[in-house]
């Protein structure tokens, strides 16, 4: 198996767009496992369990250079050891939360890289901004000087054909446009997370700059 995960990283790798960070999704991965995948080139590791993440991060200490990509959902109470684990939170899906992470963040001296979290079509089972209630909330969100709001995230509905799926990482990079419009000191949306194994490719057509890939890595896990 680990064989099989180094020639899957570097296959990808050497088919993506300079402009494309991978971030290998490696929730319910070994350490083992993440092992390997740093030893073939990976510096991105993706975690969405606060807990699991922790002792992983912890045990891969003696490893340079990784960047830790929280990307699921973030309770609050969880908000302080997320900013103590991790360099990016991926999943900032409210006005309330990134105000108690920026006030957080002042208290810890720390400046995370931030991606806000939009539901471009109604989803019950997704969290995140509308587009109406995100382009409502930037005024409050520039406000928030210990974060470096930097990207939007998105994950499309279950049930989608391509098309359909096209159309909100299209939608996403048009919003991550407007925002850039309205010159706003401290939010420049540059970094667009979007894509997962089963539709990566539409998402860099699109205009992704970081994709989040798990199964496509490391094959099936039980989720």
């Amino acid at each position: 198996m680990s064989s099989s995960i180094r020639e899957r990283i570097r296959s990808i790798q050497d088919s993506l767009p300079s402009s494309v960070k991978l971030i290998a999704v490696s929730k319910k991965v070994s350490v083992a496992a993440m092992r390997e995948a740093y030893a073939a080139g990976i510096r991105d590791f993706g975690e969405s369990r606060i807990q699991e993440a922790v002792g992983k991060i912890e045990e891969l200490q003696d490893l340079s250079g990784i960047n830790w990509h929280f990307i699921g959902h973030l309770q609050s109470n969880k908000a302080k050891k997320a900013l103590t684990y991790f360099q990016w939170l991926h999943s900032v899906d409210s006005l309330k939360l990134a105000q108690r992470l920026n006030l957080l963040a002042q208290d810890l001296g720390t400046s995370p890289f931030i991606c806000l979290q939009v539901k471009i079509l109604p989803d019950p089972d997704k969290s995140g901004w509308t587009i109406p209630q995100l382009l409502d909330d930037l005024v409050e969100l520039n406000l928030c000087k210990s974060l470096q709001i930097q990207g939007l995230m998105t994950i499309p509905p279950l049930g989608l054909d391509s098309s359909e799926v096209g159309q909100v990482f299209n939608r996403t990079r048009e919003l991550a446009e407007e925002i850039d419009k309205r010159n706003l000191s401290d939010i420049k949306i540059k970094q667009l997370s979007m894509g997962m194994s089963g539709d990566y490719q539409l998402a860099i057509q699109s205009g992704a700059t970081m994709i989040r890939l798990g199964t496509i890595l490391f094959g099936k896990r039980d989720l």
